[in-house]
């Protein structure tokens, strides 16, 4: 794979990157999408990375539908796919790990502990493996972007991280992996996460606090049957609460809910006042 994308940036050619965990869907689809549009030749992984999942999580029953992935990536028009064993990213003896703080150590930080430090040792080796100029992600998963974007500027990885915008069903849900763990009922519930974060709008566009927001999305979950681990506006640069922070980009909503046994995360951004 190195060999072969390292030939090909020789020749002149731009070389982009979509790492994923598979089961992919319109999400992955337009990440892959942008990718093409922006370099000559494009790269996907597929590879479910064990470290970034805690004991009591989902590492077991993620989906895996290789082929269907496969065929997804054709009608993309990918160019490789790269999806490698267990032992090929951690091999015998494996015993080094990135670890990571500043973006990290709240929100998904705080309620997974170790997460971050195994998609950003996973994402590194990655990264190495595949030394695309361009690699792509999805704005969804918004604090991973952060912690990424911040482990690419503090270990001078020479690659630019280029964030998309989220997919969403018809009814608004962001397009996830896990919404096939969705229940046709919990499916149904599952749109009080869009409706919320247009009410959020709203409310922000009035000038109401951002604690009061806050307060009322979590109770409207909370009565829809959600179980919220956190609904909070932060700067999307520092993602400190709009609240503490002096400084650090504009506001933007950070979720993560579970419905059933199905956790769900989405973001949105808001404009400044």
């Amino acid at each position: 794979m190195r060999r072969r994308v390292l030939a090909t940036a020789a020749g002149g050619t731009q070389v982009g990157f979509v790492p994923t965990m598979g089961a992919l869907h319109a999400g992955h689809e337009s990440l892959v999408r942008r990718a093409t549009s922006e370099c000559g030749a494009v790269a996907v992984s597929i590879f479910v990375n064990p470290t970034q999942f805690g004991p009591r999580e989902d590492f077991a029953r993620y989906p895996r539908p290789f082929e269907a992935d496969l065929e997804r990536l054709r009608a993309a028009r990918a160019d490789w796919v790269f999806a490698p064993s267990a032992d090929a990213i951690y091999p015998p003896g494996d015993a080094t790990r990135i670890r990571v703080a500043g973006p990290a150590e709240r929100w998904e930080g705080a309620f997974r502990p170790g997460h971050f430090d195994g998609v950003a040792t996973v994402v590194a080796k990655l990264f190495a493996i595949v030394p695309a100029a361009t690699a792509y992600f999805g704005e969804k998963d918004w604090q991973q972007c952060a912690v990424i974007r911040r482990m690419v500027t503090d270990l001078v990885l020479p690659v630019r991280v280029v964030v998309c915008p989220t997919v969403r069903e018809p009814d608004g849900l962001a397009m996830s992996s896990r919404n096939a763990y969705l229940s046709p009922e919990d499916r149904r519930r599952a749109a009080a996460i869009p409706a919320g974060l247009e009410r959020a709008v709203e409310a922000w566009g009035r000038g109401d606090a951002a604690a009061t927001i806050e307060a009322d999305a979590c109770e409207r979950l909370s009565e829809a049957g959600f179980t919220v681990d956190y609904w909070r506006i932060v700067c999307e640069e520092s993602l400190e609460p709009v609240d503490e922070a002096a400084s650090g980009g504009a506001p933007r909503i950070l979720l993560a809910c579970r419905l059933g046994g199905t956790r769900l995360i989405d973001t949105l951004g808001l404009a400044r006042r």
